[in-house]
């Protein structure tokens, strides 16, 4: 049970995060999709990860290998910064000094069997820590990418609800109805998680990430200098679990029509935004896009430094009528 302390500077500076953290998400994922209740929560995302094969099985079992099978993370594995990309996330995590990567990761480790592969692991060797960071990048883009724009929405979808919430019962209210393992009684913030401890809040605020993949328990990482992150179980709502048999990813693939139907959407889609709302990387997001295009759906023009991408009038035909918004709909 961890009990936190939060002063006046805590409490003026209560938000969301702006989205799902690619990084941190993933790495969650790789631990908690192979639950029962979390794979109910995320139907596709564990579809995917089951029915992995090839390069992803071998990716998720170098990271199951590697992270603790449940229970607290290493902190280090879970960064604030880099929320714009697997990428930019594992840059904020090689840039982790290695003393604390030893420490972190040898506590992480204490009820583990050493193997080879561990020790490397624990030592922060380059060559295994390159291996981790290609393992997650291809298991993120294998299992999490073609359900990204879903996660996305269900962020979104938890984030609309909660600050409702807080505009009809107040900070206290918004608090005590975020997860039934998180307890508010000013000034003390309980939430029953993977490790126990008393401690004051950071004086930087409180960050606050819903999630269909944190896992059975709310996750919390307080970093000096940092806001408080509390990242906690929420369910997909059922719009979005819809989509975990779809005939239109059956067709295409998931990533794939998930690019398509972003695009669907009112926006400027250049292929960063493209990547960046899917979850994957910039080159994978102009693969996908150049084979849309080849395929009639898709039509692109280069503007200034940037590529505009957008749906085709076949493309409109294809997603038909529930996959594209009405005009003036988000």
């Amino acid at each position: 049970m961890l009990r936190l302390r939060l002063g006046p500077a805590d409490l003026c500076r209560v938000r969301f995060t702006a989205g799902l953290h690619p990084v941190g998400t993933a790495l969650l994922a790789c631990q908690v999709l192979y639950d029962a209740e979390t794979a109910r929560m995320a139907p596709g995302p564990a579809a995917g990860a089951a029915a992995a094969t090839g390069r992803a099985r071998s990716a998720a079992s170098v990271l199951r290998h590697l992270l603790p099978v449940r229970g607290r993370l290493p902190d280090f594995l879970t960064p604030l910064d880099g929320m714009e990309s697997v990428a930019a996330g594992l840059e904020a995590i090689r840039a982790v000094p290695v003393q604390r990567v030893r420490a972190e990761v040898a506590t992480a480790y204490a009820q583990l069997p050493a193997t080879p592969l561990r020790r490397r692991f624990a030592e922060a060797d380059g060559e295994t820590m390159s291996l981790f960071g290609r393992a997650l990048d291809t298991w993120h883009d294998a299992v999490l990418a073609p359900h990204w724009a879903d996660l996305t929405d269900a962020h979104r979808h938890q984030v609309a609800e909660a600050t409702g919430h807080l505009a009809a019962h107040g900070l206290d209210g918004l608090l005590n109805a975020l997860h039934p393992a998180i307890r508010w009684e000013a000034p003390t913030l309980t939430v029953r998680t993977w490790w126990s401890a008393t401690m004051s809040g950071t004086g930087h605020g409180l960050l606050l990430l819903p999630s269909p993949l944190a896992g059975p328990h709310p996750r919390v990482l307080v970093e000096p200098g940092r806001p408080v992150l509390v990242v906690y179980p929420a369910p997909m709502p059922r719009r979005v679990e819809a989509s975990a048999t779809d005939p239109l990813g059956r067709l295409l693939g998931a990533t794939r029509a998930a690019v398509l139907r972003r695009l669907a959407r009112p926006g400027r889609h250049t292929t960063t935004a493209l990547g960046r709302a899917v979850g994957i990387s910039v080159s994978s997001a102009s693969e996908h896009a150049g084979a849309l295009r080849a395929a009639g759906l898709v039509s692109s023009v280069r503007d200034g430094g940037a590529v505009l991408h957008r749906l085709t009038p076949l493309g409109t035909d294809l997603l038909g009528h529930d996959d594209v918004p009405p005009a003036g709909r988000a």
